[in-house]
């Protein structure tokens, strides 16, 4: 190969390696996704991360599954918008991890949690604060009919005209914060909410039995829904819609 030749092949092959590094800076925003139990582990947690990772590709968004041997820090943060928690369960953090975390929301950054997040890290305050409501029980798997209750929020179109869906009906704790903002509920009357754990007792929320919501937090964004417990939730439109609307409003604050 001619000198000038061989010149002009690693001019484009720079050009090209920039151009790879810049089209990877510019992704519309970083997301962390957590997946880390500590207590009943969801079927559903790998389909859930090879869909999320399909929404990263077609919304041109980063995302980084989180590894458990790595500690999550203030610098290991710093370059996501937001962190999501995919059916984690049980106290999965340290001390220092939740500093952490909280030092993140505080920064303006964003919360996403899917599913048994309302069921992790019941004895960190802020935690249960920033999703909202805690889990406290369900019945066996079932039908029913999903109500929306705010046409406003984004992502929801799947869910127009209370459509059937199945899933793990939570009943959830009082709140735990009275500032969030419920986008969907369940009708009780379409399905049998009762069941027993023992000593525990589930018998529905009433009239008005949330599923979705979200609110601003502690300077930041935190946005939960408790549908995404069936591993073929992930490859419903409607629930993908769902949660990406969530992602993108909590990692940009637009919706």
């Amino acid at each position: 190969m001619k000198k000038a030749q061989r010149f002009l092949w690693i001019l484009l092959m720079v050009a090209g390696i920039g151009s790879t590094l810049s089209a990877q800076e510019n992704k519309q925003f970083n997301a962390l996704l957590v997946s880390k139990t500590a207590g009943w582990h969801h079927e559903s947690i790998n389909e859930g991360v090879a869909a999320i990772k399909a929404l990263a590709n077609k919304h041109f968004f980063e995302v980084q599954w989180h590894q458990e041997a790595t500690p999550i820090t203030d610098e290991y943060l710093k370059k996501f918008q937001v962190i999501i928690f995919l059916n984690t369960t049980g106290d999965i953090l340290k001390d220092n991890e939740q500093k952490a975390v909280e030092r993140f929301i505080e920064s303006g950054k964003g919360f996403v949690g899917i599913h048994s997040a309302s069921d992790t890290e019941y004895g960190w305050d802020w935690y249960t604060k920033m999703v909202g409501r805690m889990f406290h029980i369900h019945p066996v798997i079932q039908t029913a009919r999903l109500k929306l209750t705010d046409k406003t929020f984004p992502g929801l179109q799947g869910f127009a005209n209370d459509p059937w869906w199945t899933d793990e009906w939570y009943e959830f704790q009082p709140e735990t914060i009275h500032d969030l903002n419920y986008i969907l509920a369940v009708d009780e009357t379409s399905y049998n909410p009762k069941v027993q754990w023992g000593p525990k007792i589930g018998k529905g929320m009433g009239a008005f039995h949330p599923i979705a919501w979200y609110h601003n937090y502690d300077g930041g964004r935190a946005f939960y829904t408790a549908l995404g417990h069936q591993p073929t939730d992930y490859s419903d439109p409607a629930f993908l819609n769902h949660i990406y609307a969530g992602i993108f409003w909590a990692a940009t604050g637009r919706k």
